[in-house]
């Protein structure tokens, strides 16, 4: 963001593809854990689920997804909601995704 442009959704879903899942190693964007992605101003907010509830990594996730957020240019404020439904499934992955575990549709 180094141009100047300013703060927008595909700069915080680009940020966010560096948080991890711990437990499959693998970016939570393109594991299908985002449902939806807001940027109104400075405020980031941020509907997602976990792969399933109770999920060990919960915490560490929702760490990684704020401090990446705030950590982006022009970013004052992060509200995260984490809902069960829909529920999670495979069919949410990106194809690279998919292809990378061996699902198919």
């Amino acid at each position: 963001m180094g141009d100047g442009s300013a703060l927008n959704r595909e700069h915080v879903l680009n940020a966010l593809h560096e948080v991890i899942d711990p437990e499959l190693g693998y970016n939570i964007v393109d594991l299908g854990l985002l449902y939806e992605l807001e940027v109104e101003g400075g405020l980031v907010k941020i509907t997602m689920t976990m792969t399933t509830p109770g999920c060990p990594a919960q915490d560490y996730i929702l760490s990684g997804v704020h401090e990446r957020s705030k950590s982006l240019p022009g970013v004052t404020d992060v509200e995260v909601n984490l809902v069960w439904l829909p529920a999670w499934s495979p069919r949410l992955m990106t194809p690279a995704a998919k292809a990378h575990f061996g699902v198919r549709d």
